[in-house]
């Protein structure tokens, strides 16, 4: 799929938050973005006052991944009246849950301010996604694992009636190709 001469090849959909919510459009899109050529990844929007292996059993009862298919990721945003710790605590439990259900390490997806208070230095070896809007450029250290870059929230997409969010790969063809699911 092209869009004003940007090549999309691939799609984050959101299927689960919490403990009990599906995305009503999950399953059509799940479905329907690979007939246009999409590569697809599942994301969980996390709610850390929740149990992060409930969490993680909820979104693997609701996606299936497939070869070929993106890592799950992990929508990890704020921390809704809880400690730092204990946020920290559900998402490894969440993200030790979904690793050993699919051999397939979850990408965790942040905004940049939130990973710099409480992420970065504890899930360093876990692939990130960070939206930081409307910047020329990334600006997070050297070591950081980022792979994914939300750069803007406010993209037109032909078919889409709304505005979505815009993100780059910060590889190649082959580097993003070791992403997917063997």
């Amino acid at each position: 799929m092209n869009e004003d001469g940007v090549h999309i090849k691939f799609a984050f959909i959101k299927a689960t938050e919490g403990i009990l919510m599906t995305d009503p459009y999950f399953q059509r899109n799940w479905r329907e973005a690979p007939k246009a050529g999409i590569i697809c990844g599942a994301y969980h929007f996390f709610l850390p006052q929740k149990s992060g292996l409930w969490q993680a059993k909820f979104m693997l009862q609701t996606v299936k991944i497939e070869k070929g298919d993106l890592p799950m990721v992990v929508d990890v945003e704020k921390l809704y009246r809880t400690t730092p710790e204990k946020m920290r605590i559900q998402l490894k439990l969440f993200i030790h849950q979904v690793e050993t259900k699919t051999g397939v390490k979850p990408i965790i997806y942040t905004n940049l301010s939130f990973y710099k208070d409480y992420l970065q230095g504890y899930f360093d070896e876990y692939p990130l996604w960070i939206a930081h809007y409307y910047q020329p450029k990334l600006k997070v250290g050297s070591n950081t694992n980022w792979q994914f870059w939300q750069h803007s929230d406010r993209a037109r997409i032909n078919g889409i009636n709304e505005r979505v969010d815009m993100s780059i790969f910060k590889g190649d063809s082959a580097a993003f190709e070791k992403m997917l699911v063997k």
